[in-house]
């Protein structure tokens, strides 16, 4: 009996020092309960083959069973061949997320039988993985940030996808995406939120992002999280985990652990003894519709999967040399680019976030491959070179460029404005060569009409180019003061209760006279110089 209350003794302390990890806050939806979450985010590396064959990848979309060699099929005889662009691809997100690389690491077997796996076993790096012991910074708002410490990024093989068809009560097998390379990246339980969850994952999926490792598409498949979530009273040892498998979406993933908190706390609470109470260890999905989770089965440990080294493949000897290389080719960190905005052209927050989320790995290909466009925050950098005004120039890509192209239902990538042609609109803005209204309809002509042709040109053909402007007078002579003079008149007298209104003292109905200026004009006119010559003809 002693030693047995030594050993919980010795259990008890460990679980606090696992809790002293993080300072306890309490959560006023769930007050008295800790919250511990740990997340394995399953990431499919950017590569044009696949992880052991010389298949190419599928996107979605293409018909089934095309993307398929005999090794992926699970044919007796055939031997694996390990894609060396998928390594360095790993060890990118390694690097990023600053783990230890191993120099030696090998492949296992992971054994289960199920239609989704041709062999009958994956092929994985449970016991000597490829990268150890990394963190990844969160910082929420009104928050202190802190880390989320990762215990390991492994290399494994994809499944088969399975849809099942409920009119016919079969199932159908598509071998695509079998033997597609991923990287298993996961963290320690160091999280204790939904939030927290979230934020993490969407930390993550920009940093693999930036470094090219994974497109990290949660709709499309390519990055999935498995969440382990326990509850326990404060104070008390850390409570049985529950995985939620398969959440494909930051939204669903919250609702998922919201649910489980609440599932978990019931059992607990409704104990006839809550000191010994404890939740059945299951593996679990989620209802999209229902927002709840369900059983898929008991929880598997290690012996179930009965693991044991691939013996068709060697050890993963990285040279010291070779991580060097990957690290010099590393892109610039979110992290780094964030601090950088901030520090050269003093961004809000909010305009980093959208650049930021723009980029969204635009400049990485395949395999690594940098991309010759530029992406989201280049494009900044390259507009801003001249002296423009840094603020002037995000406020016309984040509201105009981009509102415009979500107007057109397209993203950044379907983008055809050149930066010349847009530092060139901007540049016309600012001069009053255009007014801001012009400027505006001319972006929107150039993305309807993308051509060559310089901005400048494109508003001298549309007739843009403003009133008394050096332009206008260059172009057609006859546009000038004298000319805006006759518009205003024509405005005032079409105007007469609203001239009389203003004689009144009522100096609001100029707006209204103006509105009719900008209207003749098509915008050209300079809103300021227009009022004030209204008001000049109408008081003299």
């Amino acid at each position: 009996m002693l030693h047995l209350r030594q050993c919980r003794a010795r259990c008890f302390r460990q679980f606090r020092l696992f809790h002293d990890t993080r300072t306890y806050t309490e959560d006023k939806r769930w007050p008295g309960w800790q919250v511990i979450i740990g997340i394995e985010t399953h990431a499919q590396i950017k590569s044009r083959q696949k992880l052991f064959s010389e298949s190419l990848t599928s996107d979605l979309g293409e018909p089934p069973n095309t993307h398929v060699s005999l090794f992926d099929a699970a044919f007796p005889g055939t031997l694996p061949k390990l894609n060396q662009k998928c390594v360095d691809l790993a060890l990118r997100a390694a690097l990023a997320l600053q783990c230890d690389i191993q120099e030696r690491s090998s492949f296992d077997r992971k054994h289960y039988f199920y239609a989704d796996l041709p062999s009958g076993y994956q092929i994985t790096q449970q016991y000597a993985p490829i990268a150890l012991g990394g963190r990844l910074n969160i910082n929420l708002p009104d928050a202190a940030a802190f880390d989320v410490r990762i215990k390991q990024l492994q290399l494994e093989q994809d499944t088969a996808k399975s849809t099942f068809h409920p009119r016919t009560q079969t199932s159908h097998l598509d071998l695509n995406r079998t033997g597609t390379g991923l990287m298993e990246i996961v963290s320690e339980p160091d999280l204790r939120s939904p939030e927290e969850a979230g934020a993490y994952v969407r930390i993550l999926q920009a940093v693999l992002r930036a470094v090219g490792a994974s497109d990290g598409n949660m709709e499309q498949g390519s990055l999935r999280c498995d969440v382990n979530v326990s509850v326990n009273p404060v104070g008390r040892p850390p409570g049985t985990r529950c995985e939620i498998k398969n959440l494909n979406s930051v939204k669903y993933m919250m609702a998922a652990i919201i649910h489980e908190i609440h599932r978990q706390r019931a059992i607990l609470e409704a104990a006839p003894d809550m000191e010994t109470a404890s939740v059945p260890q299951e593996t679990r999905g989620f209802d999209e519709h229902r927002f709840e989770t369900f059983k898929l089965r008991s929880k598997e440990d290690a012996p179930d999967y009965r693991y044991m080294p691939d013996p068709n493949l060697g050890e993963l000897v990285l040279t010291k040399e070779r991580v060097q290389a990957v690290r010099d080719l590393l892109p610039e960190l979110p992290w780094d680019t964030r601090k950088r905005l901030k520090a050269d052209y003093s961004l809000s927050d909010r305009d980093i976030e959208v650049l930021l989320r723009v980029d969204s790995g635009r400049e990485v290909q395949l395999d690594g491959e940098v991309n010759t466009l530029d992406g989201a925050v280049q494009y900044f950098d390259r507009l801003c070179i001249g002296g423009r005004d840094p603020k002037v120039v995000v406020n016309w890509m984040t509201h105009e460029l981009l509102g415009q192209l979500a107007a057109r239902k397209e993203s950044f990538r379907d983008n055809h404005l050149s930066v010349d042609q847009l530092g060139e609109l901007i540049d016309m803005v600012h001069s009053r060569a255009i007014t801001g209204t012009s400027g505006k309809l001319l972006l929107r002509h150039m993305l309807a009409n993308p051509s060559q042709t310089t901005a400048r040109q494109t508003a001298i053909d549309l007739q843009l180019v403003a009133f008394q402007s050096p332009e206008s007078m260059e172009s057609n002579p006859s546009l000038s003061a004298v000319e805006l003079r006759t518009v205003c008149a024509d405005a005032i007298a079409a105007s007469p209760a609203e001239v009389e209104a203003m004689r009144k003292g009522r100096k609001n109905a100029v707006n209204k006279i103006l509105g009719q200026v900008m209207r003749s004009t098509r915008g050209r006119a300079d809103a300021q110089a227009a009022k004030a010559l209204l008001e000049e003809i109408i008081f003299d």
